[in-house]
């Protein structure tokens, strides 16, 4: 190599959503790369045709592109890809790895093997019944070069074997130190189907030796591929990588990560609304601490800057939504409003309570002051419509019914309180100022002799729904104000809130006996 800084490698297969494990792989890669002003490369591993698709390739740039983690060569859409040695997509390589395929044939680190399916069927069934390693015998080995070629010739189907020797397999890993496998466990392994197509571990080396990757960094479930390639490695004469393998994601449970244990892929983090730096912070603390281990919140150049592979971690990480949250609700109080406001308004949009553009200047102050209120009550940003439920409708029937506000209501106390500010409120003007409301509940507090939370909390009921929320001082500005902006579906006044509140309390039954 002429250039002696890092090169790293992210290599996804396009057939389905990326998830949190493969993020968390590609951003380690990337803060390795940043750290050491190496080469962060991005690779399509699509040699799975049936199951690659077009769509999950676009949906993986657009993950990637929105944790921030640009590439500095890989595949460009629409052509073989950038950078000097693409392309970058493993179904445009064929001819590669073919030409190395024969290479080792010729040198005779390679042999063709020509056992049907139903031979190696047979092999594996023996080797079950037997109690042993589930390994090929090495029937072809000893085949001739010329009765090999010969065979070939003349149409017999055949996969081409890598020759493993007898020593075992040795290689050193920067996580896990040095790790060791047996020749036999190996077996010989094929690199090339009889179909004519290369297979995962034959393909990765070839890549990762011509693309001169210097470390390889990825999940603890390709330990097992490692030796494999390794002896691939040695047999084209290459030297090896630096060896990285991450430890596992579990749930909760301490089990493997899945769909069970709720959101896994990128896609889903964002339409859940968390924030890609917030992600990014939480990915980076799964497995890896910085030098002291109490700092818990970093920008991208932050980890950059103090990312060491040597402080990855081989116990299997955790994955708390509960923290993740907790780093989402500190990156929404940092965002400035200009950034909230377009993140925030889709969710709302797509409730039929805002409209999908914000051009009127009122409307979008008052966005701006709604979101100011609500967004520290939330942890993730698809939890804002439900929150501000209260300030776009206001349903009376309901609130009066809801078991825990007709326990509230059903006070005596309550029903003074309910009677006076409804008689107070009726002579007020609208809309209903801040100032004007204080001194109102500072009047029916007077008049009723009640305080406290048997004061506050019917007149809330009355006006939101429910029996807490938040302050009066905050909370009345916005649905006065609200009730007069162009929005899709009108916000109901305060006093018109009180007034359907008055009829559905009378219209209950028990209301009704009584009178």
């Amino acid at each position: 190599m002429t250039d002696t800084r890092p090169r790293v490698r992210f290599a996804p297969s396009p057939t389905g959503l990326l998830h949190v494990g493969n993020a968390r792989t590609a951003l380690y890669n990337w803060l390795f790369a940043r750290h050491t002003q190496g080469t962060f490369i991005l690779r399509i591993e699509d040699t799975d045709v049936e199951r690659s698709e077009a769509r999950f390739e676009a949906q993986l740039f657009d993950d990637l592109r929105w944790l921030g983690l640009d590439w500095d060569e890989g595949p460009a859409r629409g052509s073989a890809g950038d950078g000097p040695f693409g392309p970058y997509r493993q179904s445009e390589r064929l001819d590669i790895y073919h030409r190395h395929a024969d290479e080792l044939l010729e040198k005779g680190a390679a042999y063709r093997c020509f056992c049907t399916q139903a031979q190696l069927d047979a092999e594996r069934e023996q080797a079950i019944a037997a109690h042993q390693p589930q390994v090929y015998s090495g029937r072809c080995r000893a085949i001739p070069a010329s009765e090999s070629a010969a065979r070939a010739a003349a149409g017999e189907a055949f996969a081409i074997r890598l020759r493993i020797g007898a020593e075992p397999i040795r290689f050193h890993d920067i996580v896990r130190g040095e790790v060791e496998f047996a020749a036999e466990a190996v077996s010989d392994p094929i690199l090339v189907r009889s179909s004519g197509m290369p297979v995962y571990n034959y393909v990765v080396t070839v890549d990762d030796a011509l693309m001169q990757i210097t470390h390889v960094i990825r999940g603890d479930d390709h330990l097992s591929n490692t030796p494999k390639q390794v002896a691939i490695y040695r047999a084209f004469g290459w030297p090896l990588p630096e060896f990285a393998h991450l430890s596992t994601i579990l749930g909760p449970d301490k089990t493997r990560l899945s769909k069970r244990h709720g959101a896994t892929s990128i896609a889903s983090f964002r339409e859940m609304g968390i924030l890609p730096e917030a992600l990014c912070n939480y990915l980076a603390l799964l497995g890896w601490g910085a030098e002291g281990g109490t700092r818990e919140t970093f920008s991208m150049d932050e980890l950059a800057a103090e990312f060491r592979l040597e402080r990855v971690t081989a116990s299997p990480a955790i994955f708390d939504n509960n923290k993740l949250h907790w780093l989402n609700r500190h990156y929404l109080k940092q965002s400035p409003p200009d950034r909230l406001a377009a993140l925030a308004l889709p969710f709302f949009a797509a409730r039929g309570c805002m409209p999908g553009e914000l051009t009127d200047a009122a409307t979008r102050a008052w966005f701006d002051k709604l979101l100011e209120l609500y967004v520290p009550a939330v942890d993730q940003l698809d939890q804002l419509p439900q929150k501000c439920s209260a300030i776009f409708t206001f349903d009376a029937d309901i609130a009066v019914r809801e078991p825990e506000n007709a326990a509230i209501l059903a006070n005596e106390s309550a029903q003074r309180v309910l009677a006076e500010f409804a008689a107070r409120l009726a002579q007020l003007p609208a809309p209903v100022t801040p100032e004007a409301f204080k001194a109102l509940i500072n009047d029916v507090k007077a008049a009723t002799g009640v305080k406290g939370k048997d004061l506050f909390h019917p007149v809330r009921i009355a006006i939101t729904g429910a029996h807490s929320g938040p302050e009066f001082d905050k909370l009345i500005p916005l649905i006065e104000t609200g009730s007069t902006l162009p929005l899709p579906s009108a916000i109901p006044s305060v006093h018109a809130r009180a007034a359907a509140f008055q009829r559905a309390l009378a219209a209950l039954p028990d209301r009704e006996a009584s009178a």
